[in-house]
């Protein structure tokens, strides 16, 4: 049996993997980008330039200004106001006197009199809301904060002078909130070149022959090729081969939203599959379905190892039975023979929103160290992530152990539904656990299938107190970082990768997680007008890449969820207290590893190549000596 060992003591008699051979076994700042990619041209706006013209003495000082306190511009960034005097309040070390520049995509705060000089470089996607706190000041400054949806809490004060009197906050309400403000994002402005084209990370037909499809029970419809079917879902699907298209159609009917059961993921050997759709229409009078009782006999038709299906519904029995209410409800085993109904517990994007909220009270800007433990289990934050940990794995050992197919749903099948997918087919497959199969496994089962970024963020939009908001992608990633710290070999990329992945789904530089679905990207032709995070990744690998990373093929990973082996991520949600920073960037230290270990793979190959010449050398002689003998060397990494 082979298996992966934990490296960590406390971990090692718990978390586990399997090999597919023998199954048995269990358990760079968010805006900065590289030096070289990055204007430097001072550009102003056109309100600016629309001023009164100044004289050559106040452009002189304005020059000698923007050489020291302005911010390096990207491609088509402009400067859009900037503001002298102002003080950054800082919770950890106090009032700092600086310089703001706000751009069309940025705000730069800088303080040359320290040493080293202080900044703050804040996209401004990353502002939630902009608030003014109190009124002016005997000294004549205003106050006003700055909420940011990546847990920190900013704020500033500046005089109230002449031309600066209200623009800064004004330009910051404007920029900040594009959408409100009839604007477009960034992401659509910045013309950065890549290397690579990350919109051709992930092609489905691609993803689904890697997978062996389609076969002799799974076909390939192109019928929500113009989203007729269905316009929250991709185009290419792929269902049961003896159900034509007329009755996917009466299907999707009988489904929240027309979100039909499609394929996610085909187990190689035993075919076993793990399906995703929403909840069944099935209303207080139980309504049901011949077409759709039909289909899902079909899927777990479609698998010979066994002769029942699991039905995994992400909510609680109550929020289930309350949606039959609203025309929606869950599955009737009496309804689908052969069929196990099994209810998740994991709460709606209300209850996650608020455990955030919570949590960003506990941790930022300053830790309560006496009622540390008891606070952050107020928040109920980690007990979320456990209980969608739970789900998965649930999800992951029905596939991989029992040999058994699942149907996997929520409400509408683009939230909870997608957390489950996900981190079940990062548990079951090995490919998602590379760099680029993660940025395959987030098009595919987050983008493509309609996860709703621009609500549940908020991209450019000053309505913060809408219902819609909702940290559910901020929870996946929570949880891909958990199995990370129990199997810190398994996955190609570290820790800075998750993170930039979370910086960039607030910064709105990239257009990876702008819209609602595939279709609105395709109306807003999203690809052609903007960039892929993926492009910037996949330019700089060595920044995001694990060097304790074994590409252990077809292992399967069983993660330990309960509560004592699950940790608040502090290198995420408290990496604004200088207090808890490494003194050393843990991922620049990831750099010199790799660079040590591609050393060291150089000089083995070189010896391995030595042993074959020496090798050759000795059968010539062997030749003509037949009584020597060469014992044969082995190297491995």
């Amino acid at each position: 049996m082979l298996a992966l060992v934990c490296s960590s003591p406390s971990l090692c008699s718990t978390s586990t993997s399997t090999s597919r051979s023998d199954r048995s076994f269990q358990a760079k700042p968010p805006s900065a980008l590289s030096s070289d990619s990055v204007s430097t041209s001072t550009e102003f706006s056109p309100e600016l330039r629309g001023k009164s013209i100044p004289d050559v003495k106040v452009l002189r000082d304005a020059n000698k200004l923007a050489q020291l306190e302005e911010p390096q511009l990207l491609p088509k960034e402009s400067i859009q106001d900037m503001a002298k005097d102002v003080t950054y309040i800082c919770p950890f070390v106090g009032a700092i006197r600086g310089t703001m520049t706000v751009t069309n995509y940025r705000l730069f705060f800088k303080c040359i009199e320290r040493d080293p000089a202080f900044v703050l470089d804040l996209p401004l996607g990353v502002i939630s809301r902009i608030e003014k706190i109190g009124t002016a000041s005997s000294r004549g400054e205003v106050s006003f904060g700055l909420i940011c949806k990546d847990i920190r809490n900013l704020r500033f004060a500046h005089k109230q002078e002449g031309h600066n009197r209200r623009s800064i906050f004004e330009t910051l309400m404007k920029f900040a909130f594009p959408i409100s403000n009839s604007m477009q994002v960034f992401a659509y402005d910045y013309g950065q070149v890549f290397p690579e084209n990350g919109w051709k990370m992930y092609d489905a037909i691609s993803e689904y022959k890697r997978q062996g499809l389609p076969n002799e029970s799974w076909r390939i419809t192109k019928v929500n090729d113009h989203f007729e079917l269905c316009d929250t879902y991709p185009a290419v699907l792929v269902v049961p081969v003896n159900i034509p298209d007329e009755e996917l159609k009466r299907v999707s009917a009988f489904r929240a939203k027309g979100r039909i059961p499609v394929l996610s993921w085909i187990h190689p050997e035993s075919q076993a599959t793990v399906t995703r759709c929403s909840q069944p229409m099935v209303g207080v009078n139980g309504k049901r379905s011949k077409d759709d009782e039909k289909y899902l006999q079909a899927i777990m038709d479609a698998n010979a190892q066994s002769h029942k299906l699991f039905i995994f519904d992400a909510r609680h029995s109550v929020n289930a039975v309350a949606n039959k209410t609203k025309g929606g409800g869950f599955e009737s085993e009496d309804a689908y023979q052969n069929a196990e109904l099994v209810f998740l517990d994991i709460h709606n994007i209300h209850v996650m929103r608020e455990s955030l909220r919570k949590l960003k009270e506990v941790v930022h800007p300053n830790i309560e160290e006496t009622h540390w433990l008891s606070n952050l289990e107020s928040t109920h934050w980690l007990e979320h992530i456990k209980l969608i940990l739970a789900g998965a794995l649930r999800i992951a050992d029905k596939v991989e152990s029992g040999k058994t197919s699942v149907v996997v749903h929520c409400s509408d099948g683009w939230d909870r539904t997608a957390q489950l997918t996900s981190l079940s087919m990062l548990m079951l497959d090995s490919y998602y656990r590379t760099v680029r199969g993660f940025q395959v496994l987030v098009e595919k089962e987050w983008l493509s299938f309609g996860h709703r970024f621009q609500l549940r963020i908020g991209h450019g939009d000053k309505n913060h107190t809408d219902a819609d908001r909702s940290p559910v992608f901020l929870q996946f990633i929570d949880c891909v970082w958990q199995m990370t710290r129990q199997f810190p070999a398994a996955f190609e990329f570290n820790e800075y990768f998750l993170i930039t992945i979370l910086d960039h789904l607030y910064s709105c530089l990239f257009g990876t997680f702008l819209c609602n679905s595939e279709q609105q990207r395709v109306k807003e032709e999203v690809q052609k007008k903007s960039i892929s995070l993926w492009s910037y990744i996949n330019s700089q690998l060595e920044e995001f890449t694990n060097p304790l990373y074994v590409n252990y093929t077809n292992h399967v990973l069983f993660p330990v969820v309960s509560m004592r082996h699950l940790e608040l991520w502090v290198g995420y949600y408290i990496r604004w207290n200088p207090r808890m920073r490494p003194q050393e960037p843990v991922h620049q230290r990831y750099k010199e590893l790799l660079a040590k270990r591609a050393e060291l793979q150089k000089k083995v190959e070189e010896l391995q190549r030595e042993v074959t010449n020496r090798s050759a050398s000795s059968s010539s002689e062997r030749a003509g000596s037949p009584t020597r003998s060469i014992t044969p060397v082995q190297t491995f990494v």
